[in-house]
Parts: C-alpha cells; structure tokens; sequence
C-alpha cells in the first residue's frame, strides 16, 4: 500500500474532478435524444428503412393506415403510420410533404390529425395487444397517440384491442423521422400482425 500512495493520490484527485464537472451541469442540459422510442412495442417484424421530412420542416401533423376488424380470418389492425411536416412554425398544411416508413399491405389510409397552429409533434405512445398464447389472433400495434408542443393529445382512429404503453421522451424541436417495425405478410393461414413498433428521429433545426 505504501507504493500505492503517490499513485492513488492522484487517481482520488481525477475522481472528484470528475464527480464535480458532472454535479455543475444543470438539470435539463442535456442534448435532446437523437431517436424517441417507447418500451411496449411488438416483438414480431424487423425494423425497416428510414424517412424524414424534407429540409426546413416538421412534423405538425400524422395519420394511420387501419385495417378494420374483421374478426376472421386475420386481422393486423394498425398498418402504417404518416408524418405530415409543414414549413416553418405556422406552416401551411396545403403545403405538406410527407415521411413515411415501410407499412403494412391491408386496410387503408385515414384523414389526417393536425396540432394546433403554430405546434408540432413532440412526443408519442404507443397502444399494442400483447402475444395470447393458442391459435388466437394477434395485431401487434393497433393505435398511437401523439402530443402536441403547446399541450394537446392527437389519437389515431384505430382498435380499442391492447393497452397504451408509457410516453416516450420529449423531442423538444419536434418530430422529423420515421422508422416503423413490421413484419411481413407470412401467407395463407397464417396470423398476420404488419406493423408492431415504430421510433422517431427527433429535429435538429
């Protein structure tokens, strides 16, 4: 130990340098998250390409690609998410482009909800039915909600089926990305489910 003198004295040093940069940092300095994600999503699928809204937009408004229950045979519920990103921070919704990630093949696209003027997309939950075990039929993701920068909650008009998971963190510049979670078609007969997750790339500008 009496070697370890000189030697631990420094490294005791550098520690509680260490200890005291990372106490000055303020609470809620930190950078935004690069990608925003929730912890329930569907096991089923593998993540499919990215897609962002064109340069010098945001996401201010979403709709869903839907299959309606139908009980039987099969049924896969929420297919496809959309991102509608407008211009500047009243952006003209007739001026919209979309980002859209891999979707589903059934059911169909929905009218679009939009955040109040002047608000974006900042964060999302998502609702999915958990695995039942047997024959029955399982639909991965079969709703997502969205909350607006200036306190409003967006939900998508899917399936009642599954439960809301916990929100995801905040993008406080807003929603610019998409990347969905799908699996896909397994054939005749088989328990189809399209999209089971999705995350987002939060906006750098």
């Amino acid at each position: 130990m009496a070697g370890c003198r000189g030697l631990c004295g420094v490294a005791l040093a550098a520690l509680w340098l260490a200890a005291a940069a990372v106490a000055a940092v303020p609470r809620g300095a930190q950078d935004d998250p690069d990608v925003i994600g929730v912890p329930n999503g569907g096991l089923r699928g593998a993540w499919a390409w990215q897609d962002r809204c064109p340069e010098r937009t945001y996401a201010t408004g979403f709709s869903i690609k839907l299959e309606a229950y139908r009980g039987i045979p099969d049924d896969t519920a929420l297919n496809g998410i959309r991102l509608h990103c407008t211009p500047g921070s009243r952006g003209d919704r007739h001026e919209a482009r979309t980002a859209e990630s891999q979707s589903g093949r059934w059911g169909r696209w929905l009218e679009p909800a939009w955040c109040p003027e002047g608000t974006y997309l900042q964060r999302f939950s998502l609702r999915v039915e958990e695995p039942r075990p047997g024959l029955q039929d399982a639909m991965g993701a079969t709703n997502v909600r969205f909350a607006c920068s200036g306190g409003q909650n967006l939900e998508g008009r899917g399936l009642a089926w599954g439960e809301y998971g916990a929100w995801s963190p905040p993008c406080t510049k807003g929603l610019c990305g998409i990347q969905t979670k799908q699996e896909m078609a397994l054939g005749p007969l088989s328990d189809d489910t399209a999209l089971n997750d999705v995350r987002f790339f939060c906006c750098t500008h």
